[in-house]
């Protein structure tokens, strides 16, 4: 057993990683030695790189640590969490809007992402030591979903949704790194919004056309997962008809959105009823994934130090009959000497008995199915002909959440205002909230609660951010500019 450390720059981009599972281990050389082929002469490498990529997706920045953690920073950032006084002030800055090219909280994943890039483009480098089969096409598929699953998350968060606003498209976009060049510093910004979508667009539909279906698993892209992240891209690119296809076909071949019975377990052990694609985090590993919500909580309850705690207005907005409220939320009294209070916590990344790991060391759930029924729903009453397949799609989502749920049908703001709001509740503390409100244009409107759980308590500093706010589009950072200075800094920093 070796630990390999790669040293990677890539568009400006230090990055470190060592790997040391033994099913995860990949056999990498330094990015002065890549150019020897001698690492890449089996199939066992390739499939070895491929999973190096996926692992990178666990890294600091995107779904590990406190700093920049993505299952926690889209929702703090917005009215769907207050930060706990007794907390430690994790992401405080960024709480309030502190967006800084030095800080770490939203310059974080553009390191990450990138170093997952990188990885992703490894082996198509030597693709043609494979022969011309299906495990070569495969191999393409997979590396070409990961990276551009990473380039979409990059350009969401840096540059504008392209149905936030009307110049949104001609606006600025990233580096769209398609061959693995570590050496190369001299990667700019020169591809519009637009372009790097029909990018991103373009790789997933190769990755959907080759990809070899493995539908049982869930910890790599297989093609219902491929065609549910293209209705995810569709719905921010703002082709509504494209949303619905590709949704559709991901609904088709995994259509359920995770059932009642099961949705707990789905949080709480190894259970991936309704689960596209997850990012695996072993034993061995032990990744930290969510420790930027909480500290203390066990299986069933626990002395919990939260980070941010859920405000009264968005707990209340979970019904007693919604089995979300129990899988994500745990209402409990936190003491420490004379401090004793209590908390709407939550629990969602806290604690998997199935799969005996410690505290917070959770498999993230990058897609799920329930996603894809929000996006073809909302899509479909977007183009005002279709409620019929929206009503369908949200009945049959809220009849897997709410016990004894009776099927109700929408029409016009209604419809469209219901499947928001189940898109809040739904996504709630993964990766969303920030993201719906940017593609929409709408502003971040807080409550003026604080962590209490009538709301009383201390407010956020920063209540109200307009959708003409540039901090919208996150800073690139500083250390990056530095090595590249060729890359332009986003407006406003």
């Amino acid at each position: 057993m070796k630990n390999n450390i790669v040293k990677i720059i890539l568009f400006g981009v230090a990055a470190t990683s060592v790997l040391s599972s033994c099913d995860r281990e990949l056999v990498q050389v330094s990015s002065t030695q890549v150019a020897s082929a001698t690492a890449f002469t089996s199939s066992a490498n390739f499939t070895q790189a491929i999973n190096g990529a996926y692992t990178a997706i666990k890294g600091s920045g995107y779904f590990s640590t406190d700093t920049g953690n993505q299952l926690i920073l889209p929702d703090l950032t917005t009215d769907n969490l207050i930060l706990n006084p007794e907390g430690r002030q994790s992401n405080g800055l960024a709480y309030n809007w502190g967006f800084s090219n030095d800080n770490g909280s939203v310059t974080g994943l553009f390191n990450q992402a990138y170093f997952v890039i990188s990885r992703a483009n490894l082996p198509l480098l030597y693709l043609n030591n494979l022969p011309a089969d299906a495990f070569r096409n495969n191999i393409e598929g997979q590396a070409r979903a990961v990276r551009a699953a990473a380039h979409f998350d990059l350009v969401r968060a840096y540059c504008k949704i392209p149905t936030q606003s009307s110049d949104a498209k001609a606006s600025l976009g990233i580096a769209y790194i398609s061959a693995f060049a570590p050496d190369d510093n001299t990667a700019t910004r020169n591809l519009t919004v637009d372009q790097v979508y029909l990018k991103i667009i373009d790789d997933l539909k190769f990755a959907a056309a080759n990809i070899t279906d493995n539908p049982t698993d869930k910890s790599k892209f297989n093609k219902a997962a491929v065609n549910g992240l293209l209705s995810r891209v569709y719905l921010y690119y703002g082709d509504y008809p494209n949303a619905i296809l590709y949704g559709n076909l991901c609904i088709a071949a995994s259509p359920s959105v995770g059932s009642i019975s099961n949705f707990s377990s789905v949080w709480s052990s190894n259970n991936t009823d309704g689960v596209l694609l997850k990012i695996l985090n072993s034993v061995n590993e032990a990744i930290s994934t969510g420790v930027a919500y909480q500290q203390f909580a066990t299986a069933t309850g626990g002395n919990i130090r939260s980070e941010y705690v859920v405000p009264k207005s968005l707990n209340d907005l979970f019904a007693a009959n919604d089995i979300r409220k129990s899988a994500y939320i745990r209402t409990s009294t936190y003491v420490s000497g004379s401090t004793n209070v209590v908390r709407n916590n939550v629990i969602k990344y806290a604690v998997n008995t199935g799969g005996a790991t410690a505290l917070n060391v959770i498999e993230p759930k990058y897609l799920r199915t329930a996603e894809v029924y929000l996006n073809v729903a909302e899509a479909a009453a977007r183009t005002g002909t279709n409620d019929a397949l929206a009503n369908s799609l949200l009945n049959t989502l809220k009849a897997q959440r709410y016990s004894g749920y009776v099927p109700v049908t929408l029409t016009g703001a209604a419809l469209l205002n219901e499947i928001l709001l189940q898109r809040r509740l739904e996504l709630a503390f993964e990766n969303d909230r920030f993201f719906t409100l940017k593609r929409l244009g709408l502003p971040m409107q807080r409550t003026g609660e604080g962590a209490n759980i009538d709301g009383t308590g201390i407010p956020a500093t920063v209540q109200l951010i307009a959708p003409s706010n540039t901090k919208w589009q996150w800073p690139i950072p500083i250390s990056a500019i530095n090595i590249n200075p060729k890359i332009v800094q986003n407006p406003g920093y």
